[in-house]
Parts: C-alpha cells; structure tokens; sequence
C-alpha cells in the first residue's frame, strides 16, 4: 500500500465516525459548536498519531499476550500529558472540552488502529495513517458541530477567539443575522438528529456518483461496440 494511500484512506474511506461509526459519545455531547469539534478533533488526532507511531516502534518487543493492556496504558499516558498541557496552555478550550479528554483514552478509533495497523506496520506508515485517520476524525467533528451551530444559533465557530487564542477571531461568523435560535440542535439529542441527516446524505451522494459512474461504463461499453 502506498503512503498517500494510507493517509487519503483514513480522511474518507476508512473516516472514523462516517464509515466506522466509532467514537460517538465525544461526536454527541462535545459538537455544540464547530470550534469545539475542531478543537477535540486536533486533539485525537494528536494522540492518534503519538500511539500509532510509538506502537510501531516497540511491536516487536511488547509480549503478544499483554499488548492490549500496554498499549491502553501507553494512550492512558499520552492523554494525560495533553491534558495537563492543555490545561497549562489551553485553559479555556479545555474546560469546554473537560471530561471528554479524558475519555480519548477509551476511544475505539485510537486503540483500535494500534492494533490492526501499528503493530503491523513501520514508522512512518503508522505515523501517516495515525494523520489521516485523525484528520478524518477532526473534520467529521467539525462538520457536524458547524451544521448543528448554524442550525441551532445561526452562526458559526462562535468563540473561536475565546477557545483558541485572538489570532482565531476571523473565524467566527453570523451566517444567519437575527435568528433566535433552535435550541434542540444544541442538545445531545440534536447530534443524534444531525447525525442521521449527514449519514442520509452521505449514502444519497454515494449512490449518486455511483449511478453516475455506472452510466459513463455502459456508455463507454456501447461506443465500444460500435468501433
């Protein structure tokens, strides 16, 4: 498998929330507003990349009978030391984020690309697949927390400035002036509302461009036979 591949299949292909359905709780109760998605996003994937890259570094050293156990101990650590530099660095953010960092440590996306990809493969393929699969991971938190934040306050990345320093303040925007709000969407409830409606038109679009793929394939098919 090729190193672009490995990276691009983790953005899409293998996305960890829209293909694989993992790590929901943090995708339901943290994604009130974009910025609070892209912030757990850069997070994970943060963490991501750290265990994936030091699994592929000591698999040939860590005892196949115990690897489930060190390897929870090793993202256990990870997450601790980006906890406690959040909370040094980041302090806002991370109080928004709170529980829920702690909580990457049972995240089935990290441990479960330990253990079916890092342990079988080097460095640098850990290192780029632990990036897509993050990456992936950010940018699905983000697209919900920005559809459910327009949809329930009409606007977008609000706080961005407060949550991740001054420099972040173009990001915030009023994408609808003088909306009073729909207060559902910003509720757990709301994600699980939003949830289905990105699957729904995610699955819409695939069949679409698969019908659309078929087509030119027949097309093609039928010039072809007349040459």
């Amino acid at each position: 498998m090729s190193k672009l591949r490995v990276f691009t299949d983790g953005l899409w292909k293998d996305n960890a929330i829209f293909t694989q359905m993992l790590a929901l709780c943090p995708l339901m109760a943290v994604t009130s507003t974009a910025t609070n998605g892209l912030g757990m996003g850069l997070v994970t994937t943060l963490v991501l990349v750290g265990s994936n890259v030091i699994v592929s570094l000591i698999r040939s050293v860590v005892p196949n009978q115990i690897r489930i156990p060190i390897f929870t101990l090793l993202i256990a650590s990870l997450v601790t030391l980006v906890d406690l530099g959040m909370n040094a660095w980041m302090h806002d953010l991370h109080k928004v984020l709170g529980l829920f960092i702690a909580l990457i440590v049972v995240n089935c996306a990290i441990l479960g690309r330990a253990e079916s990809f890092a342990t079988k493969n080097p460095p640098v393929l850990a290192f780029l697949d632990g990036l897509g699969i993050g990456l992936g991971f950010t940018l699905a938190m983000t697209i919900m927390g920005a559809c459910r934040e327009i949809v329930g306050s009409g606007k977008l990345f609000s706080g961005a400035s407060l949550l991740l320093g001054p420099h972040f303040k173009f990001m915030e925007v009023t994408v609808i002036p003088e909306y009073h709000g729909f207060l559902l969407m910003l509720l757990p409830p709301g994600g699980f509302i939003m949830m289905g409606l990105l699957l729904s038109a995610i699955r819409l679009g695939k069949r679409a461009l698969s019908g659309k793929a078929e087509k030119v394939d027949a097309s093609a098919a039928q010039g072809g036979c007349h040459v």
